[in-house]
């Protein structure tokens, strides 16, 4: 994925465009496209020569809209690498990492005791909904463009449609209700209301199946930075299993692990985020060619005290000894005296060539939708051979869980020690198994009950009123 380093022109209320010049007119319309700003209310397209369609005229350039939304998503939001991001914050948010660093964010998050004005969530929000606004911006750019051809339209229309889902997936299992954007117009998003989580899911499900008419079952390069259909279809599966549609979940997780052409079942853990790793389905490059994934310099460290957070000793006790993954995913640091460990799945960080990417969708955890989707439809067989693959992969013998509640909670068990670090997925289990409560209440010491949601940002209340009312709790 090619990186667009592009100085970015703002459009705000009073229709008056300021920032740099740039020297090519294409990147003005480009960065006209891909506007930051500080609500997704607050943007509206300039009536002007260099409108956002001139961007869609040119295969190129089209490409270039769609990428910069893949370099946003890298670097800010809910997806970055970065300590910003949900890999960290619903780590010390929950319970798989300490807080250690200095960060602003940081005591807020890992005390639970986030306010509606915190300036990091009402961040999480914005750049979201700025991340769907372009998505929405290609999506209507694409539809009026009259020189690109069928196949790139449907490429970037899926893509777009894919990220769309994905964005607001994440947002609903965050901040629970949330409005549902599918257009650039100003006067429509300024007056956005807030859609009950199950019909975000509806939402993301019906996107996800025009993504999947739209995509190519090919990947557009062999690093597998665009999304193809097989990529939709795993995110489809997701959303199902959230939206406890056990049959569709599972049959959409098969879609991808019989595509056994193109990915693999990676046995060797090292490799596995690796970026040429057949267990892959989507990750995003990083910012420069010979770059490496941003989690490594969020979460690695090679002396003590940890400078940012190290995974907390109630993570590390759910191991058994001869779990691999606590050999190979993780590294102890001691100063002579005490002990930290840190999440090591990314392991090079400027290490002078690129050898891995932040990967967002990957086999592991289609196993493990099967798995759970299975054990809910009383197909415990073929749950436990899911659930087993996994345990294989770290060195584990079978399960020993025989009834459904059994093998469920071998589940749980299962995705907190695969999936940790990774985009909030543990945070995300415990609420949807209904043990958020007496799991968190346990090991951290602010939790309160309604602390399984984050707040709606007090800015954007007082922007849009029919975004009320605030979570409960705030």
């Amino acid at each position: 994925m090619k990186n667009f380093n592009t100085n970015i022109y703002f459009w705000n209320a009073k229709n008056s465009l300021w920032g740099m010049a740039f020297d090519a007119l294409w990147i003005l319309a480009l960065a006209t496209l891909m506007c930051a700003c500080d609500s997704f209310v607050d943007v509206d397209l300039p009536n002007s020569q260099l409108t956002a369609n001139t961007v869609f005229e040119e295969k190129a350039t089209a490409n270039a809209a769609m990428t910069d939304i893949y370099s946003k998503i890298r670097d800010t939001g809910l997806l970055t690498g970065s300590p910003s991001g949900l890999s960290h914050l619903l780590g010390i948010y929950g319970d798989e990492l300490d807080f250690y660093g200095v960060l602003p964010s940081g005591p807020a998050f890992y005390n639970n005791s986030l306010i509606a004005s915190n300036p990091d969530v009402k961040e999480l929000w914005n750049n979201s909904y700025n991340q769907i606004y372009a998505a929405n911006a290609v999506i209507e750019g694409v539809a009026h463009s009259s020189k690109l051809s069928a196949a790139d339209c449907n490429q970037l229309i899926g893509e777009a449609l894919f990220v769309r889902a994905l964005l607001h997936f994440y947002l609903a299992n965050i901040y629970g209700d949330v409005p549902y954007i599918t257009t650039t117009d100003y006067a429509a998003n300024r007056v956005a209301v807030r859609i009950p989580v199950a019909e975000v899911y509806d939402n993301a499900r019906a996107d996800l199946e025009q993504a999947i008419i739209f995509l190519p079952e090919e990947y557009l390069t062999a690093d597998r930075v665009r999304p193809n259909k097989y990529a939709a279809h795993a995110l489809l599966a997701r959303v199902n299993l959230y939206a406890g549609s056990w049959n569709e979940a599972s049959n959409e997780a098969s879609t991808v692990l019989n595509n056994t052409g193109v990915y693999g079942n990676e046995q060797d853990l090292d490799k596995i985020f690796l970026k040429e790793s057949t267990s892959t389905i989507w990750q995003l490059a990083p910012g420069f060619s010979n770059g490496n994934a941003l989690e490594a310099q969020t979460f690695n460290f090679n002396e003590g005290p940890p400078p940012i957070s190290a995974l907390s000793n109630d993570f590390m006790s759910a191991f058994t000894p001869d779990d691999q993954r606590k050999v190979q995913w993780i590294q102890a640091v001691t100063d002579g005296t005490s002990t930290w460990y840190h999440p090591f799945k990314y392991k090079y960080g400027d290490s002078g060539t690129s050898l891995e990417y932040s990967i967002i969708l990957r086999l592991g955890e289609m196993h493990l939708i099967r798995a759970e989707a299975r054990a809910h439809s009383g197909d415990l067989i073929g749950a436990k051979e899911d659930l087993n693959t996994i345990r294989h992969n770290a060195g584990l013998m079978d399960t020993s869980a025989v009834t459904q509640e059994e093998i469920l909670d071998a589940i749980l068990q299962e995705r907190r020690l695969e999936l940790f670090t990774e985009f909030g997925h543990r945070f995300f289990d415990l609420k949807r198994f209904n043990k958020i409560q007496p799991v968190l209440s346990a090991v951290k010491p602010g939790w309160d009950v309604h602390d399984d949601l984050f707040p709606i940002p007090e800015a954007e209340l007082n922007l849009n009123p029919n975004l009320k009312p605030q979570n409960p709790g705030y």
